[in-house]
């Protein structure tokens, strides 16, 4: 795998289909987000790499319940012991409830037929912490939880705004060099609406759960956000 360091003590850990993110201070080490499920070895071997110990793992959140982003939580967790984290709406289905299917469009219907071919359930994962608009996480002096829904009906971002960092799930994307809307959506219009909200911050630093980061005034990138799968 190469990490990719952001910033100092934040990485972003590719997985293939998804993005996973490591952030370290003083405080331990949060991961947001496992990938599709078989992640835990290269999750498990890139903090090795970044000299993390199991020990200083302190949580893990969900930013949504799909699969390529909880698939490997119920491993890592179990592995570390930790605590596991979602955002309210999202938690039933992070535990094992069916949750909402996407209403595609038709050009996601062929995109997604073709990226998620392989991509297998996740397995049920207890939620230990259930998150609202608002709350704040104790990481980087901290983080403050947004709710974005309309990508799922429980998605969350992560502001941490004395780092200008904004960690967005999958409400935006990186899609060939451009900022979009993340396709896939339970709710097109409300996941809309949820970007504008984040668009409106004053960040330095984007991070998706799909594409590259934005490094260096990122709001002024992320106000140029399109939609081209609508």
């Amino acid at each position: 795998m190469d990490i990719i360091e952001v910033i100092p003590g934040l990485h972003l850990l590719p997985l293939g289909i998804s993005n996973a993110y490591v952030w370290h201070d003083k405080g331990g080490t949060t991961l947001v987000d496992t990938g599709p499920p078989g992640s835990g070895p290269a999750i498990r071997a890139a903090l090795e790499d970044l000299g993390l110990p199991r020990e200083e793992l302190r949580r893990i959140v969900l930013t949504h319940f799909h699969d390529d982003h909880a698939g490997s939580a119920a491993d890592l967790a179990e592995w570390a012991g930790v605590p596991v984290i979602a955002g309210a709406a999202d938690a039933p289905f992070v535990r094992g409830e069916d949750g909402p299917p996407p209403a595609f469009t038709p050009a996601e219907q062929q995109w997604h037929a073709v990226v998620a071919a392989d991509l297998r359930p996740a397995p049920p994962c207890p939620v230990d912490q259930e998150v609202t608009d608002q709350d704040v996480l104790q990481l980087g002096s901290g983080a403050v939880v947004l709710s974005v829904p309309g990508h799922t009906p429980g998605s969350i971002a992560l502001h941490l705004p004395e780092a200008g960092v904004l960690l967005t799930g999958d409400t935006i994307a990186e899609h060939q060099g451009g900022v979009v809307l993340g396709p896939f959506n339970t709710d097109r219009h409300q996941a809309w609406r949820s970007l504008e909200r984040l668009v409106a911050l004053d960040v330095d630093v984007a991070c998706f759960g799909h594409g590259q980061p934005v490094i260096g005034s990122a709001h002024q990138v992320l106000r140029a956000a399109t939609d081209p799968f609508g």
